[in-house]
């Protein structure tokens, strides 16, 4: 990806369901900070999505238990 154009960068970042505040950050350390700074705020996001998907995996875990023990009924 042409990290120079900004249009795709950010639909790239709304498509990961960053929020309008972090695609501003995001900007402005793109323009003025490091690689490195960029990369700490992408795995932090990263982070939240990989919770938020293990909690809806032990959600799913729980009813796919329930179902099990239904259909030994």
């Amino acid at each position: 990806m042409d990290l120079s154009k900004n249009e795709n960068l950010i639909q790239n970042l709304r498509d990961a369901d960053c929020s309008a505040e972090f695609i501003k950050e995001f900007l402005k350390i793109k323009n003025s900070g490091t690689t490195k700074q960029l990369l700490q705020l992408l795995y932090k996001h990263k982070s939240g999505l990989l919770e938020n998907l293990h909690c809806v995996q032990k959600k799913i875990d729980c009813l796919d238990y329930l179902m099990f023990h239904i259909n030994q009924i």
